[in-house]
């Protein structure tokens, strides 16, 4: 009885060792997989995060952003969008999702359109560009590159030093673009500082033909979301005399990166404000 029971057992794992292995689900293959993060600090107005609500999903569903897909080797790009402030606060609006047909686009769009944006105190871009990388090195797809889009009005206040987190994600191969928001008013200017493209540029861009896209009135916010997003879907580097500055120069005096800190500070000295 033994020696039949061995047997039996014997026979059923070689079957199991000679059955067909069934294929691994490979990754679908994009162009580019794009993390969208969007500034929703409370140095912006209500009005300022809707315009901004609103410019991006008008710039992804837009027939040249559809062309500039189409246009890829794969016809394709992995798109996701969350919203950022202080260092815990990463809210995703849009998960993962794939862009390739226009009904794709107005689909994501649509879900943009349909949160609800609310502001957050202080201003942690280390954060925001921690939580872009790890999801970049998750992404559900296989990509051709991974970039991440960053959108701000002001300078890093909290958290860890930006560049520290900035050089953590180029040492994964991630390439981060800036859209630095130099417009002027709303509720905390005081945290503004009149080049916030430069900063963007030393400190916080990096990677293979990333860039730095200002934006000075609101007025010009879609049509410079939809500019970025054609130049990181095609690779391209920005040339011409439009006001797209490559980033990381390494030449000229060196620029202070912690200037937001040292403007919490001092304000925070100034006003009695908790830590």
């Amino acid at each position: 009885m033994w020696r039949h029971s061995w047997f039996r057992t014997l026979i059923g794992a070689v079957s199991l060792l000679l059955a067909p292995v069934p294929p691994a689900v490979a990754q679908e293959q994009v162009d580019v997989a794009l993390v969208l993060a969007v500034d929703v600090s409370r140095s912006m107005s209500t009005e300022e995060l809707q315009i901004q609500r609103r410019g991006y999903a008008a710039a992804i569903s837009s027939p040249e952003v559809i062309r500039a897909i189409g246009m890829g080797v794969n016809g394709r790009i992995a798109l996701m969008m969350f919203e950022w402030a202080n260092e815990n606060h990463a809210r995703e609006i849009v998960p993962w999702s794939i862009i390739e047909t226009q009904p794709d686009a107005r689909a994501f769009a649509d879900r943009i359109l349909a949160d609800t944006t609310f502001g957050q105190r202080r201003t942690s871009i280390s954060g925001a560009i921690r939580h872009a990388s790890a999801l970049l090195a998750d992404v559900p797809y296989k990509a051709s590159r991974l970039v991440i889009d960053i959108s701000g009005d002001g300078p890093n206040n909290q958290g860890t030093p930006v560049t520290l987190e900035r050089d953590a994600a180029l040492a994964r191969g991630h390439v981060i673009n800036g859209l630095p928001l130099m417009t002027r008013g709303g509720v905390g200017f005081q945290f503004n500082i009149p080049d916030l493209d430069d900063y963007y540029r030393h400190c916080v861009t990096g990677g293979p033909a990333s860039f730095v896209l200002p934006v000075v009135e609101w007025a010009q916010f879609p049509d410079a979301v939809r500019r970025k997003l054609i130049l990181e879907i095609g690779g391209w580097i920005p040339v011409g005399p439009a006001p797209v500055i490559p980033a990381q120069i390494t030449f000229g005096p060196p620029y202070d990166c912690m200037v937001g800190e040292k403007i919490w500070q001092r304000l925070r000295r100034q006003y009695f404000w908790d830590p």
